[in-house]
């Protein structure tokens, strides 16, 4: 099963970029592990030896979604294409982007988990994932939307942006190695005892539920991890998403549900519900506002949110498929 759409009618395909289109390169120089002058050499490097066309756009300490905005207008100006070198925060935000302009856009992932470029089939490493681009067209990705903003990977209220907060906060202090971001993860599991009344309609059925989470996934390979249902993470990508919800949150239900998920089996824990969804909306009466996560990145966002299939999928330059990594 792919994450790649069917492809469109002819009429509806915009055009490709030139085999020798512009690569403009959003790269925060400023986040990770500080290996990121490795990378960029590893970058040049290929990039030079093919004589492609290529340049970074400068980002600005905590400007990185201007970088990327700027980045896709001159990928659309100049017929090029938009390239995110990072993390899932970089990656979002040149999504948001590519998207806003309707500009292909690449991926040299160098986050933790790397979960969409996992799921394209993209090399994690620099130099590779720089040499795959060399031969890549674009395709297109089906992307999640949660009151207009996008999402490649997941979004979610409760207990997981609580989880991401506190992850950040032990980042800054012992580093971004993914033992760590485990350890803060249970640590917060532990910690966390609210339970959220929320109104729930789903694919146009309305309901109340109690749960310390609603997380939506757009990405099959984090569904599979978790051990969700395999009919279920077929679906994903296919017009539909993947719903998970927390029906119970005292201490023997964390320690159950931690149990289920370290050994790849959420989706058979009895307090977890999973199923799949085009749209689902979320209100309370109780609160205006709430914080939602998206692809690692935590806002506040006004009540109901309404998770969906975005309305057109996001143009991604992939390789050939006999060169794409199997997905895991």
């Amino acid at each position: 099963m792919s994450a790649v759409l069917p492809e469109t009618t002819e009429e509806e395909t915009p055009d490709a970029p030139p085999a020798s289109a512009e690569f403009f390169i959003v790269m925060n120089q400023g986040s990770g592990s500080g290996e990121k002058d490795e990378v960029r050499q590893a970058i040049e490097q290929v990039l030079d030896g093919a004589s492609r066309r290529y340049r970074f756009v400068d980002v600005q300490p905590g400007r990185i979604l201007a970088a990327c905005q700027q980045a896709a207008r001159l990928a659309k100006d100049e017929h090029g294409i938009l390239v995110a070198a990072g993390g899932d925060g970089t990656i979002n935000c040149a999504a948001q982007a590519a998207f806003t302009h309707d500009v292909p856009m690449a991926v040299i992932a160098q986050g933790t988990f790397n979960l969409f470029a996992r799921q394209l089939g993209l090399a994690l490493e620099a130099a590779e994932a720089t040499r795959m681009l060399l031969a890549a067209r674009p395709e297109p990705v089906q992307v999640g939307w949660v009151n207009q903003r996008l999402f490649l990977v997941n979004a979610s209220v409760g207990l997981y942006p609580k989880l991401l907060a506190d992850r950040e906060q032990v980042k800054h202090k012992l580093g971004r190695r993914r033992w760590i971001a485990m350890l803060a993860a249970l640590k917060s599991l532990l910690e966390w005892h609210r339970q959220l009344v929320l109104e729930v309609e789903l694919d146009g059925q309305l309901k109340q539920v109690r749960t310390a989470s609603v997380f939506v996934c757009n990405n099959r390979v984090q569904l599979q991890r978790i051990g969700i249902a395999d009919d279920i993470v077929a679906q994903v990508g296919e017009g539909r998403l993947a719903g998970v919800t927390v029906r119970s949150i005292d201490l023997w239900a964390k320690l159950r549900m931690m149990a289920y998920a370290m050994a790849g089996r959420l989706g058979d824990e009895r307090g977890v519900d999973s199923f799949t969804l085009r749209t689902l909306s979320v209100g309370s009466r109780r609160v205006r506002r709430m914080t939602v996560a998206t692809d690692g990145e935590v806002q506040k966002m006004q009540l109901p949110l309404r998770f969906t299939v975005a309305p057109r999928p996001l143009r991604v330059m992939l390789p050939p498929a006999e060169q794409r990594l199997p997905a895991e």
